[in-house]
């Protein structure tokens, strides 16, 4: 193919530099002439969620040499949720989202390659490898990761979402540290993501419905016989697709992003998914309000499936009934399914051939789990640009819930006062000045929300954030407030005593008084050096997806 980009005109310096350096690596010239795809791999020896990604992109690169391309590893960092957040309060974890991207953009487009394929794993790395792909706008492809195996402690089923709660009930006495440490040591057998419909999860279906992974590729075991055989399909693939000229953004359409809320509110996704979603239209220029999206889909949307932490199925059971195509045929009435995928097939074609919904895991829509969608947009005085709650991880807490407000400015305090009994049954916890703005980096509030839950108070203690939740918490918690309080919305003017009311039937979350504020972080955003610096000067709102702006 002599109309690759990658094939520099003979006699230039490019081309002559590059055949230095690339015939001394052992690459024979046929092969430089070939279509040239990026592996793109986020191994790291850091996190289980990615140990296993070198063999895989061993597998990859094996079938792009086979489809007549020529494969060029190159890494990047591999962001951890459950390991790279020990630093700073979490704050480098969603700044490493766009880091990555970044540093996909710098490699691919600094070596002028005609493809890509992106191992993506952990939570971070999904959204930034569908970014990344959206910018560029070249031929690509996602492999996805796959999810790890749970254990067992004292007979009992366990993995991570075990061990996160756990900690609230070491806080509250329930449980010691030595057991609490025993439990940790059983509780995954295996390398990939979190078990749960969690981030990592939510964003590896998402990707599939966006149509930017090989069909059957989300829910996936980790190191599976299947997810090896997407692997190789999406080596291959890549090289068809530079041939084809089928580009990221005639996959990553309007239609697409309309698809992948649907299913977000069919599962009932984590409710970071909504920042992610938002940032990859972004990347795509589509000049979506994706938070306006999801409240206006919301309206009609049902949930489909309760996948732990939503209910009582694992996502394993999800993988079996069919994964994302199942749900996507029990949503045919509601999805595009003339948008294109990555396959090269339309969804029309791809949900043919998925299997119907088994009315246990996955339900029809007009037999759903609930009338209602798994992610609610509420708005109020509280939240006028717009607040998230994971509704299918609400369980047996009160859907009307209003009490007084107790501010803290971190997780670390807020946990400090659970342990002391000075969180008590009718709290409304608001953990603010946190988000990518606020720390700079949004902050974790997640290890609170989970440690409320492991201390018995999950159902009758309401959470309202601007800071980092995981997918795998639950309860009434009401994250994303927008705007955040580092811009001086409403947020920032709430203090103890107030009174905060939240209804999801009526979608609102109103405060009492309402009161602007000064502007409120959890840090010193313009004391920051290095990396959270640069980032603090340059990440824009959360409603419009953190993305980094132009200084």
């Amino acid at each position: 193919m002599d109309n690759l980009r990658s094939n520099f005109e003979p006699g230039t310096t490019r081309w002559a530099v590059r055949r230095a350096q690339w015939s001394a690596m052992g690459i024979s010239l046929e092969d430089q002439h070939k279509p040239k795809i990026a592996v793109v791999n986020t191994s790291s020896k850091l996190s289980v969620c990615f140990a296993h990604l070198d063999d895989v992109a061993d597998v990859v690169a094996g079938a792009i040499r086979e489809a007549g391309g020529l494969p060029l590893e190159i890494r990047t960092t591999a962001p951890s949720d459950f390991v790279t957040s020990a630093g700073r309060k979490a704050r480098y974890l969603m700044p490493t989202r766009d880091l990555v991207v970044n540093d996909v953009e710098s490699a691919v487009e600094g070596a002028q390659l005609d493809g890509m394929v992106l191992l993506s794993s952990c939570d971070k790395t999904t959204p930034a490898h569908l970014m990344a792909a959206a910018r560029l706008d070249l031929p690509a492809v996602l492999v996805i990761g796959g999810y790890q195996r749970g254990g067992t402690y004292v007979g009992c089923s366990v993995d991570i979402d075990s061990v996160y709660e756990s900690v609230g009930a070491v806080a509250s006495g329930k449980l010691s540290v030595d057991e609490l440490g025993e439990m940790a040591d059983t509780a995954i057998k295996g390398p990939g993501v979190c078990a749960g419909l969690a981030t990592a999860n939510t964003m590896h279906v998402l990707a599939e419905s966006l149509g930017m992974t090989m069909p059957g590729s989300a829910p996936i075991r980790a190191n599976s016989e299947p997810m090896l055989e997407r692997a190789a399909a999406a080596g291959k693939r890549a090289v068809d697709l530079v041939r084809e000229g089928l580009t990221a953004r005639k996959v990553i359409t309007r239609e697409a992003i309309e698809n992948a809320v649907e299913v977000a509110l069919a599962l009932g996704g984590s409710v970071n998914c909504i920042r992610h979603l938002t940032a990859v239209a972004a990347e795509a220029d589509l000049g979506l309000d994706v938070v306006a999206l999801f409240e206006e889909k919301g309206r009609g949307a049902r949930q489909l499936a309760a996948i732990r932490p939503n209910g009582t199925h694992q996502v394993w059971d999800l993988d079996r009934a069919g994964g994302v195509q199942t749900v996507l045929r029990a949503l045919e009435s509601r999805v595009h399914t003339e948008a294109l995928t990555v396959s090269g097939r339309t969804v029309a074609e791809l949900i043919a051939d998925a299997p119907e919904p088994d009315g246990d895991v996955v339900h029809p829509f007009d037999k759903p789990v609930t009338d209602e969608p798994g992610l609610l947009i509420l708005r109020g005085s509280l939240a006028p640009d717009g607040s998230i709650v994971k509704v299918a991880g609400v369980g047996s807490a009160r859907r009307q819930f209003s009490g007084p407000a107790k501010v803290f400015g971190g997780e670390d305090e807020a946990i400090a006062a659970l342990g002391d009994g000075e969180i008590e049954p009718g709290h409304v916890i608001v953990l603010r000045g946190m988000g990518p703005r606020g720390g700079p980096g949004t902050v974790f509030a997640a290890s609170f929300v989970a440690a409320l839950n492991g201390a018995g108070l999950g159902g009758q203690v309401a959470v309202v954030t601007d800071g980092e939740l995981s997918g795998l918490n639950h309860g009434l918690v009401v994250g994303q407030v927008m705007p955040e309080a580092a811009d001086g919305g409403p947020l920032a003017g709430v203090r103890d005593g107030d009174v905060v009311s939240i209804d999801l039937d009526a979608r609102l979350i109103d405060a009492e008084p309402v009161r602007d504020g000064a502007p409120v972080t959890s840090g010193d955003p313009s004391a920051e050096r290095g990396w959270l610096g640069q980032y603090a000067a340059l990440v824009g709102p959360i409603q419009r997806g953190a993305v980094l702006r132009r200084p």
